[in-house]
């Protein structure tokens, strides 16, 4: 569904680093983008994008448990941050999810 996708919005809450598997579709996200010439359209919800870039707070904490746990693949946690990184640098949607 990915590769065959035109357009990709990727919603980026609070929790989101914490999914190892919304962290590896993010990835595959952005090669397609990448490959295919496709518009990543990201949605901060509740979140800074600042905080996505940089991993900090919920962010930092879950990046230190998958370094734990994913020590002996650190090749993959390290994509995982450049992914976030690069999509945070996409100009997007800043929610509040109180308005």
């Amino acid at each position: 569904a990915i590769q065959e996708s035109k357009i990709y919005v990727v919603v980026l809450s609070q929790n989101y680093a914490s999914s190892s598997w919304c962290l590896d579709e993010l990835v595959a996200i952005l090669n397609c983008s990448r490959a295919m010439q496709r518009t990543v359209i990201p949605v901060f919800y509740n979140v800074d994008p600042s905080v996505v870039r940089y991993q900090k707070g919920g962010f930092e904490k879950d990046f230190e448990r998958h370094e734990i746990r994913f020590g002996g693949e650190l090749e993959r946690v390290e994509k995982w941050r450049l992914a976030l990184k690069e999509v945070a640098n996409n100009s997007g949607k800043h929610v509040d999810g109180k308005t």
